[in-house]
């Protein structure tokens, strides 16, 4: 099988937008936001850098034709190491999939499922993020 595989460059964000939440001051994770949404392009891929669950992450952000944005972990369940070539930047095969840099794993990205490569039928990692205020947020939105 012959691959065409497209260099995709996106953005390093910084997690900086706001402030770590200090303890007891009632903010919660899906206040924090981790970029802009018109930071991200179109079918286009962000590494960002976040606290996810108390640890610093890389995350990749995905926003898709219709705007929507998804999250995931920065792991290819493969072998454990980044997807990404160098810091935000991807590859994506000619189907749009995103592929592992290191073992070519390629990953759909509507799900983060793996279609073809040494861990087909395994997933990326979600992240729950939401949109608020052309803010990109991690965690499920606060309900109220």
């Amino acid at each position: 099988m012959m691959w065409s595989i497209d260099r995709t460059s996106g953005a390093v964000v910084s997690s900086s937008l706001n402030p770590t939440p200090a303890d007891g001051d009632g903010a919660h994770a899906s206040d924090v936001a981790i970029a802009r949404v018109d930071a991200i392009p179109r079918d286009g891929l962000v590494e960002v850098e976040a606290d996810v669950e108390g640890e610093p992450e890389s995350l990749i952000l995905h926003r898709d034709d219709a705007g929507a944005v998804r999250a995931w972990r920065n792991v290819c369940p493969h072998a454990g190491r980044r997807l990404d070539w160098a810091p935000g930047q991807f590859l994506r095969a000619k189907d749009g999939s995103l592929v592992c840099a290191v073992h070519g794993a390629s990953f759909e990205l509507e799900g983060g499922r793996c279609v073809a490569g040494p861990c087909r039928g395994e997933s990326l990692r979600a992240v729950a993020v939401h949109c608020v205020e052309g803010e990109v947020r991690l965690g499920a939105p606060v309900a109220g």
